[in-house]
């Protein structure tokens, strides 16, 4: 590992212990001291994972970065390049600037984001708890989650980026902040398309009145703002601005690519337009049914009710849809951490959930199943349902202590 990667990973690391600090969680020798330690542990875990190259690397990432170095760099921004959205791509063109490894450069920014969406997971959790233990312990149970290791550090994705925006939305909502919410959900859908397992949460926000509807004004500003850059260089508005509908027709024709999606319960289907088509229905109407149960007890939805009902769109929506691939749970990988910490009891379904995302993980980076997918689907199964069993009882139990109180 080169010395400038060293000092990327020092330098991370600094900035996580500051930032803990100015959070006021270190103010014993003992959580300074072991919050140190289990930091240095994280980023010792990762930096053994920074030299190897996958083939998303090899045929993808790297390439990327040459096109921008042999184009102009920054000015390279006005031509296509890669299939990820154009603030992705800044990074990627400012990396072609820098005359050292971009394997490294790539990694160590996914790194940083791996710090931020385990603080955004602790903000979460500092919603229900302002005790330093449960914080704490959110922050680097993230950290420390297979897939959140693996994703950046050994693959070289970035999925920590629009994780950690998607993360903090549900965050600032909860928190009163609904214009950082709405700006932080259009980040995140500006780095990957993947942020709309998500979005229907903000149906629930605006009838609980955690958003009301101008904040959303702040979404369509915001993602015209980030692709600005792109355009000023020449690349088409509309075009850029449209990316992800333009891309609708290169999912691909597999139900399923190493996710443990529903269609991981089936063989060879013959008919996979019926089943594709199924599936978006079965999507459609189970975020449809969730939000309108919601909205019939939206009076009795307390912030871990709403949580819940963002981690069961953010495993529902791709456990339903067909042509899901390996990563596409990461963001319910998250939330599932601070959702445990929350209501403890339920601490198997971040367990259920990090299951099911590693097979897919596994199948891809060694290149076989470590099991069948169906069990991760299984597993996902046994989630949605503790999850929803949750969900229901919280709001019924509200409703019964708000008529307890008012026949009091």
């Amino acid at each position: 590992m080169e010395t400038f990667a060293v000092i990327g990973l020092i330098i991370i690391g600094i900035l996580a212990l500051v930032m803990l600090y100015l959070e006021g969680l270190l103010k014993t020798k003992a959580r300074l001291f072991v919050s140190a330690a289990l930091i240095l542990a994280a980023l010792t875990l990762r930096g053994v994972c920074l030299s190897y190259e996958t083939l998303d690397y090899q045929n993808f990432l790297t390439r990327w970065v040459a096109y921008f170095a042999e184009n102009g760099g920054w000015s390279a921004l006005g031509g296509s390049v890669g299939n990820y959205n154009v603030p992705y791509l800044y990074f990627l063109a400012l990396f072609s600037y820098s005359g050292v490894s971009d394997l490294y450069l790539i990694k160590l920014l996914s790194i940083f984001f791996d710090f931020v969406l385990a603080w955004g997971v602790m903000r979460l959790t500092y919603v229900f708890y302002k005790t330093p233990r449960p914080l704490l312990a959110a922050f680097f149970v993230t950290l420390f989650l297979p897939t959140v290791v693996l994703n950046g550090a050994l693959w070289g994705q970035c999925d920590s980026i629009y994780a950690a925006f998607a993360v903090f939305s549900i965050y600032f909502a909860l928190d009163g902040k609904p214009t950082l919410s709405v700006i932080s959900v259009a980040l995140s859908f500006a780095f990957k398309l993947q942020a709309v397992f998500i979005m229907p949460i903000f149906v629930l926000f605006l009838y609980t009145r955690r958003v009301r509807w101008y904040h959303l004004a702040a979404f369509p500003v915001t993602y015209v703002l980030v692709v600005l850059p792109a355009v000023a260089q020449g690349r088409e508005f509309w075009d850029t601005l449209l990316l992800y509908f333009n891309q609708a027709s290169s999912v691909g024709d597999s139900l399923n690519y190493n996710s443990s999606s529903v269609f991981a319960f089936f063989g060879n289907v013959e008919n996979t337009e019926l089943a594709s088509a199924l599936g978006i229905a079965a999507a459609a109407a189970f975020t449809a049914g969730l939000l309108a149960l919601m909205f019939y007890r939206r009076a009795n939805i307390t912030d871990a009710a709403a949580l819940a009902c963002a981690l069961l769109l953010c495993i529902g929506i791709p456990f339903l849809l067909p042509h899901m691939h390996d990563r596409y749970f990461f963001i319910a990988d998250a939330l599932s951490v601070a959702f445990a910490f929350i209501v403890p009891k339920l601490f198997a379904v971040p367990m259920c959930v990090s299951f099911a995302s590693l097979l897919g993980y596994h199948a891809y980076l060694k290149m076989r199943y470590l099991l069948p997918m169906r069990y991760g689907a299984a597993a996902l199964l046994a989630a949605l349902a503790l999850t929803a069993a949750f969900a229901l009882a919280e709001t019924s139990a509200y409703t019964a202590e708000r008529k307890s109180v008012q026949n009091n």
